[in-house]
């Protein structure tokens, strides 16, 4: 598999979970990739296992000092960017009437505007050919109990694509939304536990979680040239939790 050969890609939250999963099969495709996260250790044990097409930048996306540090070594190292995973994500449960001003902040402060300015600092690194993905979520189309925060943030994602496909009309750049289900990660078995996740992944139409290799064979689509007529779309890799 080569068709992300000689392409430069950067993967927020790419420590664990889908942006590791997505790391790995860009990585085997031929990308170089740049891991963007806030857990130094994680970011170093992947690279160990990724090998010296990897690379680690510790931060944080909702710190723009952070996002330009990262995006001034891509470009002295690189001198462009290919493929914009923006994956990074955070979210848990509050119930309507148990929702506080701190759980929205950081939940709004990560999931959007992190996004927001993960991709508009990308911008000027990126030209024709290149592909932005955005990580959305089953929930951004459906009502989940105690989830409305978080949903609320997917659905905003989503808007986003849509809106920055037209923006980037005419610049070549493709901008679309990979949107998982459930998957065996390190975020969904904090939120959910062991018996929360058996029991939304035998909700699915195919009866299980999905994997972190699964959410990255189609990222890798969407960051190839296989998904050149495709922008301001979205894609759920979700067992088909959120179709049926």
């Amino acid at each position: 598999m080569s068709r992300l050969h000689g392409k430069t890609a950067v993967i927020t939250g790419g420590g664990s979970g889908i942006g590791l999963g997505a790391a790995r099969r860009f990585v085997q495709e031929g990308a170089f990739v740049y891991l963007f996260g806030r857990r130094q250790a994680q970011l170093e044990a992947a690279v160990a296992e990724l090998g010296a097409d990897a690379r680690a930048i510790s931060g944080s996306i909702t710190d723009p000092a952070d996002l330009d540090r990262l995006y001034a070594t891509v470009k002295a190292e690189r001198g462009g960017l290919d493929i914009l995973f923006a994956n990074a994500g955070t979210g848990s449960f509050a119930a309507l009437g148990e929702i506080t001003p701190d759980h929205y902040d950081q939940t709004f402060d990560v999931n959007v505007k992190g996004t927001v300015f993960t991709v508009q600092k990308a911008l000027p690194l990126m030209s024709a050919g290149g592909s932005i993905i955005l990580t959305g979520s089953s929930t951004g189309v459906m009502g989940t109990p105690a989830f409305s925060i978080y949903s609320a943030t997917k659905a905003a994602i989503r808007n986003l694509a849509r809106t920055w496909a037209l923006d980037l009309k005419g610049t070549g750049i493709r901008v679309n939304v990979l949107s998982p289900g459930p998957t065996t990660t390190e975020l969904a078995a904090e939120v959910l536990g062991e018996e929360g996740l058996a029991a939304i992944g035998a909700s699915t139409v195919l009866g299980r979680m999905g994997d972190p290799s699964e959410t990255g064979a189609v990222a890798a689509f969407l960051a190839s040239s296989d998904s050149s007529f495709m922008t301001g779309g979205e894609v759920f890799v979700d067992g088909g939790l959120a179709q049926v």
